[in-house]
């Protein structure tokens, strides 16, 4: 079965409207950016999106080699905002999660990219943009990216019985809880 192979013209859109939205995450990342590289939040994003991972599966999710994205969590617990712990079927396994902490940086980094693109589609006629939408979606869903109404609560990370509720901000869990009620209505 092949696959449709897309026109130039669509490739060179498509790439332009990458590089700004590279800007978007890069402004998005506010304070965070002295601290967290783009690579490091992609990291935080995945395990707050698909929740605990082994190493080598962190790595093939972000297409990096299981030594680079090794590294990178030793940076990540450095800053505590993953935690490395067994897993719990399998002790030998170590598993890597996100902290409260890595959580608040991903929730605040959404936050701010939420009102930057809400600013640049304000700039599109209302009319197009449903198909921006559905564009993004599409492309979304075929790169494998996990939307965020479907992202795991905090409360199911691997971490959160072992942290008290107090280390979570109060935005962070109020985010968390309704995310969780609205994925349970």
């Amino acid at each position: 079965m092949g696959r449709d192979v897309p026109d130039d013209v669509v490739v060179d859109a498509v790439l332009t409207a990458s590089r700004t939205l590279v800007a978007v995450a890069e402004q998005s990342l506010g304070a965070a950016a002295e601290e967290t590289t783009l690579a490091q939040y992609r990291a935080l994003v995945v395990l707050a999106s698909r929740g605990s991972q082994r190493l080598v599966d962190l790595a093939r999710a972000l297409g990096v080699t299981p030594p680079t994205a090794g590294r990178m969590c030793d940076r990540l617990v450095r800053k505590g905002l993953i935690r490395r712990h067994r897993a719990r079927s399998d002790r030998r396994e170590v598993q890597v999660s996100i902290t409260a902490a890595g959580r608040h940086v991903v929730d605040q980094a959404t936050a701010r990219r939420r009102d930057l693109i809400a600013e640049i589609l304000g700039r599109i006629p209302v009319r197009r943009q449903a198909a921006v939408a559905a564009a993004f979606r599409s492309f979304a869903e075929a790169a494998g990216e996990v939307p965020d109404s479907q992202w795991p609560a905090q409360a199911a990370t691997a971490d959160a019985a072992d942290e008290p509720k107090a280390s979570t901000p109060a935005p962070a869990r109020r985010a968390a809880a309704a995310a969780g009620a609205a994925r349970q209505a």
